[in-house]
């Protein structure tokens, strides 16, 4: 769904706002596009893990609830610790979009083999996907067979 409204509206009241209920709004839509879209479903759906500093700020991970819908939904297991951060960095809403793309290579490490899995990493917003595009690589790094991106909104710039 692109990044307009009401997409930005839902977004927004989820991630800074806090009303998880929105998790299961657009958890209940995503789920009808990839059911239709995959012969497959994943193997298993990991969220991107925030960042420290958002986890403080929010006191959830948006993408980690979404995550956490979206298995119900789709009734595939959900793992909040096979993806983890190996960095802290600046807020991206702040950067552009080459400092984005920049800023997440290496970003992220899987936490244990992968091997043959076809994994659904799930973020609420994908905006350059270098955040995804990593977090891809970290699991592919690890035996992954196959990752299948599953995100809420995609901004259109």
């Amino acid at each position: 769904m692109p990044y307009t409204p009401p997409y930005d509206t839902l977004v927004g009241r989820l991630k800074h706002r806090r009303q998880l209920w929105v998790a299961n709004c657009l958890a209940s839509l995503l789920a009808r596009v990839a059911h239709d879209a995959w012969e497959q479903p994943p193997d298993l759906l990991v969220p991107i893990p925030a960042s420290q500093a958002s986890l403080t700020r929010r006191g959830f991970n948006p993408a980690g609830e979404l995550c956490r819908a979206l298995g119900r939904r789709l009734r595939v297991p959900v793992s909040h610790t096979v993806l983890g951060r190996t960095r802290d960095g600046p807020k991206q809403s702040e950067l552009g979009r080459l400092a984005r793309l920049v800023e997440s290579v290496d970003l992220f490490r899987a936490s244990r083999p992968l091997d043959g899995l076809h994994v659904g990493l799930v973020d609420d917003v994908m905006t350059t996907g270098g955040t995804l595009s990593a977090a891809t690589e970290a699991l592919l790094d690890r035996g992954c067979a196959q990752v299948t991106v599953l995100v809420a909104a995609r901004t259109v710039r």
